[in-house]
C-alpha cells in the first residue's frame, strides 16, 4: 500500500517506520519541508516530500500534527484528491499542555469531527490513544496473547476497514469504535486513553466513557503552558 504521513513527531516517525518495515511504501511531510527530514529518509526508507505530494497518489493519508497546527494546513491540500483516499487523523487536543483554547472542541464537538471541519474531509480517528514508543515497540503477532487492542472510529465501513487493516499489521487488535461523532470516546482522559488496554479492556473502557471534559482536560485563561508547566 502507498501512504502518506503528514506530520514528522513522535507517531509520524514512528509510523514511518513501522510501515516501511512492513514493507509500505510511505512518503512523509512536515510544514518544515523535506529537506529537514533526510535524518527520517535515512533511518526508515519513507521518503520525504511536500504535504501537497503526501496527499496524492496514495491510499491513505495519516494527518499526525497539533490540533493548533490544523488551521495551518494548506486550504488546497486535498484539492483533486478522490474520495475513496482514506484520511486518518491521530492528533488529540492539548489545550492546557499545548493547543490553547478551541471554541468548538471546548463546547463538545469531537476533536476528530472539528479536524475533519477544518479540512473539509471525512477522517477516520485512530493511532491517538496509544504512546508513540509503545506504537512502535508493543505489537504483537495475530496469535500472542496480551494484544494491545486500538481503537478506530469513523463514518465510511470501507475506509475505517483498511484502517482496522493497517492497525492488525502493526500488531494490535482494531476495534470499530463506532462513528466519528462518538470518537469522543477515545480522547484524552477516556478510560482508553494511554492505558493499553486488551480486546475486551478497549471494549468496556469505550462503554465506560464519559462525555463531559474534565476540568484537567479543559483550557484555562492561561492556556496554553507546555507538558511539563500546563496552564
Amino acid at each position: 500500500m502507498k501512504i502518506g504521513i503528514i506530520g514528522a513527531g513522535n507517531i509520524g516517525h514512528t509510523l514511518a517506520r513501522r510501515l516501511r518495515e512492513l514493507g509500505h511504501d510511505v512518503l512523509i511531510a512536515n510544514s518544515r519541508g523535506p529537506e529537514t527530514l533526510t535524518h527520517i529518509e535515512q533511518e526508515t526508507g519513507a521518503i520525504a516530500v511536500t504535504s501537497h505530494e503526501a496527499a496524492r497518489g496514495v491510499e491513505v493519508v495519516i494527518l499526525t500534527i497539533p490540533e493548533s497546527k490544523v488551521t495551518n494546513l494548506p486550504s488546497d491540500l486535498f484539492d483533486g484528491v478522490p474520495t475513496e483516499t482514506v484520511v486518518v487523523d491521530t492528533g488529540n487536543y492539548y489545550p492546557r499542555e499545548r493547543d490553547g483554547r478551541i471554541g468548538p472542541i471546548e463546547d463538545g464537538v469531537p476533536e476528530s469531527q472539528w479536524v475533519s471541519d477544518q479540512i473539509r474531509r471525512p477522517v477516520i480517528k485512530a493511532f491517538n490513544n496509544i504512546f508513540a514508543e509503545h506504537l512502535g515497540t508493543r505489537g504483537k503477532p495475530a496469535t500472542a496473547e496480551g494484544r494491545i487492542a486500538l481503537p478506530v472510529a469513523g463514518d465510511d465501513a470501507n475506509a475505517k476497514a483498511k484502517v482496522l487493516k493497517l492497525v492488525d499489521e502493526l500488531g494490535f487488535d482494531g476495534v470499530d469504535a463506532g462513528t466519528l461523532a462518538e470518537s469522543w470516546r477515545q480522547q484524552p482522559g477516556s478510560p482508553v486513553y494511554t492505558a493499553d488496554r486488551d480486546l475486551e479492556g478497549v471494549r468496556k473502557g469505550l462503554l465506560d466513557a464519559q462525555r463531559e471534559r474534565r476540568p484537567e482536560w479543559r483550557a484555562t485563561g492561561d492556556s496554553p503552558g507546555t507538558f511539563d508547566d500546563p496552564r
